[in-house]
């Protein structure tokens, strides 16, 4: 603490010192002039040099080392007055009052500069880890920003139409307030009525020409936009509905919907917009510092000196603006997330009743994101007061200066008027330009996640191209070692081996979660195993084409998943060019027929969302005359028949049975399902125990004996 104490009271000495030398410095070097020691320049000059080494001096001296921040400092204020003099003998051949007098409203003027534009670089150009840190973050926007832009390609067209018609707006909008100056002049002088009709008239085809232009510039840009994001939105869908399936189980649903819809959104719509601010305000900027320049370049000077202030205000707004920005997106989705929940098992939230849980925890999530809100807000209004009573005070100046160059002749009253309608919007458009160049790298942060799934490469490869003409249907797993994804410390399936030989029906049984349906995912290339393969007529399942493969393997869940749409889309889903007669056949073999015919609209009855409209057997049905259509080489069938009556159950067995060629691959807990497969396959601790006919393994008196008398009856089949 007393460290601390002692730092802080060395500072303020080091300060007061300084502030005493400088000003000392500054008042002899006033005092030279009046004596015609030196030449004006060469006064202001040595001057420079001798405050420079004196503060430095002093600096050292007191405290030993100094950041570069004050470097910056003590160069900008000690050669302020002699760049600033020397320019204006230069260009316009005059000399300032500050120039020939020492005087403290000087000295406070050149410090407040000074300190103004030192801070100004410290935070736009950071020194040692933050600016290695800032530069990787800002390289890594840029390239964002450019991948973006090159998607805009198809659309360059509307954007170079967008730019036409936004330089023509520009030029005409700065065109108004000179215009605006030359009518006050007009009238308050010697009324010449053909100078004041011409001067009305151009005023009014400036302001038409930039109303239209800024019309047309809006509707292509808006155009451009409303294309791009439908285009981005479809390649981001494409690259995901390629991910393996431990995608899905890692990254939230709400997290993806939200970079689906939001994300794709604000990358198509601030950076497109970002540019079209950013060439209309820079354009309109360096036109109106030219006109501003031919009206008074001395309070052109004076107006500028507020941008350095302004930048610093707008640099710390954007890092603390940006930062809650993303909070309050990330909250959001996490709202979406327990919203999207609930409204997607709602008949389990009702079943237990916990709407009013729900409910509350819908309301934490919401409450998270206000707060978040709040504080930004909070943040940009304390923007908004620092950023008006900065323009104020600059207004305040520039009207005391004004009337005094009125006085004195330098000026016209319609001079001032035209120069305070240009001040009002460069104000604007300089603070616009501090902020727009940051926010369109910063917005690039939304691309970014959006990019973030389109490079990702599925960590399942789709990538195969064997195609056979003649399929076996003979299945091999070899020496299989697997975790999930989400849980890669807890294995599943160990050292496991198992064969499916073509036209057998093959029954797979064990207690729940000892990998009976992790079979079933890996076969259908859901994952990945970490060790071992699983061959396919003695090719790795990764050989084969994507979309033959599934056309081959067929699944048919124990919860089947149907689309909106009618019966016959959802039995002919993924089969464009599948027939109504194919349908049919694969609905009388699913014992499916008789009740869709039953239906006023047959086979052109919509489902309802989810398959909502029919009953759980009739879902059940339809989705194995879905698999049957396809008349796959390798069917898998698990955990139907709980939703099957007995009826239904021998009528599927009926049309499986005639199918000699196909290998059937069966995961059930009813003994009459399974007892007759020609091969029963007991599963435990991801391991095959147990293998051979129901007879063999009842005459064994092992593990499926066991399970027969526990599970395998008809009262205990799970429902």
């Amino acid at each position: 603490m007393a460290g601390n104490t002692e730092t802080v009271a060395r500072k303020v000495v080091s300060l007061i010192l300084a502030v005493c030398v400088d000003l000392s410095l500054f008042y002899a070097s006033g005092c030279v002039v009046t004596h015609s020691v030196f030449g004006h320049l060469a006064r202001l000059w040595v001057s420079a040099a001798l405050r420079c080494l004196a503060l430095t001096a002093v600096t050292l001296f007191s405290l030993g080392d100094f950041k570069p921040l004050l470097i910056r400092f003590i160069t900008a204020h000690s050669l302020l007055p002699a760049v600033f003099e020397t320019g204006s003998k230069a260009l316009y051949h005059e000399e300032t009052q500050c120039g020939l007098l020492a005087d403290i409203r000087c000295w406070l003027m050149c410090a407040g500069a000074s300190l103004a534009a030192a801070l100004f670089w410290e935070i736009t150009i950071p020194d040692a880890d933050d600016a290695a840190a800032g530069k990787e973050k800002t390289q890594k926007a840029r390239e964002l920003f450019v991948r973006v832009l090159l998607l805009y390609k198809p659309y360059y067209h509307l954007l170079l139409g967008g730019l036409v018609f936004l330089s023509l707006a520009v030029i005409c909008e700065m065109f108004i307030p000179f215009y605006t100056g030359r009518v006050i002049d007009i009238l308050g002088s010697q009324y010449q009525p053909n100078e004041f009709i011409s001067a009305v008239l151009f005023m009014g085809l400036f302001s038409l020409g930039s109303s239209v232009s800024a019309g047309c510039r809006g509707g292509l840009l808006l155009c451009a936009i409303s294309a791009y994001t439908c285009r981005m939105k479809v390649k981001l869908f494409g690259a995901l509905t390629k991910q393996e399936i431990g995608f899905f189980e890692t990254i939230k649903t709400g997290e993806i919907t939200s970079r689906l819809s939001k994300d794709t959104t604000l990358m198509g719509r601030t950076v497109c917009l970002n540019v079209n601010v950013l060439l209309r305000t820079f354009i309109k900027t360096l036109g109106m510092i030219s006109l501003m320049m031919n009206l008074s370049w001395k309070l052109t000077f004076l107006v500028l000196m507020e941008t350095p202030i302004t930048g610093l205000i707008q640099n710390i707004y954007d890092t603390h603006w940006q930062r809650l920005s993303l909070a309050v997106q990330d909250s959001m989705a996490l709202a979406n997330e327990a919203a999207n929940e609930v409204v997607s098992g709602i008949r389990v939230v009702r079943s237990f009743n916990t709407e009013k849980h729900e409910a509350r925890r819908y309301d934490d999530r919401l409450m998270d994101t206000h707060t978040l809100k709040t504080r930004r807000d909070t943040v940009r209004a304390v923007y908004l007061l620092a950023r008006r009573l900065t323009g104020l005070g600059m207004q305040v100046f520039m009207l005391y200066y004004g009337r005094l160059f009125i006085r004195s002749g330098q000026m016209t009253t319609g001079n001032l008027v035209s120069f305070i309608l240009y001040q009002s919007d460069l104000g604007d458009n300089i603070r616009t330009l501090t902020y727009i160049f940051g926010d369109m790298l910063n917005s690039v942060g939304a691309a970014g996640k959006v990019f973030e799934y389109l490079d990702r490469k599925p960590q399942v490869s789709t990538e195969g191209q064997l195609k056979p003409d003649q399929l076996k249907g003979h299945v091999s797993f070899r020496r299989l070692n697997f975790a999930y994804p989400a849980y890669p410390n807890k294995t599943v399936l160990q050292d496991f081996s198992l064969e499916l030989k073509s036209g057998q029906m093959t029954a797979l049984v064990g207690p729940s979660g000892e990998g009976k349906s992790t079979c079933v995912s890996l076969l259908e290339r859901f994952y990945e195993p970490q060790d071992g393969e699983i061959l396919l007529d003695n090719e790795p399942l990764k050989s084969y084409d994507h979309r033959f493969l599934h056309k081959k393997i067929a699944v048919v869940n124990q919860e089947p998943v149907l689309f909106s749409g009618t019966i016959r889309d959802n039995i002919a889903y993924g089969l464009p060019d599948c027939s109504l007669d194919e349908i049919q056949e694969a609905a009388r073999k699913a014992n499916a027929h008789d009740f869709i015919k039953q239906l006023e609209k047959g086979y052109d009855t919509e489902v309802g969302e989810g398959g909502g409209q029919l009953s759980k057997s009739e879902r059940q049905r339809i989705a194995i005359a879905r698999a049957l259509v396809r008349q796959p080489q390798v069917l898998i069938l698990d955990e139907i028949t709980s939703s099957l009556d007995t009826e239904s159950e021998n009528k599927v067995q009926q049309a499986l049975a005639s199918c000699p060629n196909q290998t059937l691959l069966v995961i059930a807990h009813r003994l009459k399902t399974i007892e007759k497969a020609d091969q029963i396959v007991v599963i435990g601790d991801g391991r095959v125990q147990e293998r051979g006919t129901h007879q063999e393994l009842m005459d064994r008196k092992g593990n499926y004996y066991k399970l027969s008398e526990k599970l395998f009856t008809e009262g205990n089949s799970p429902q």
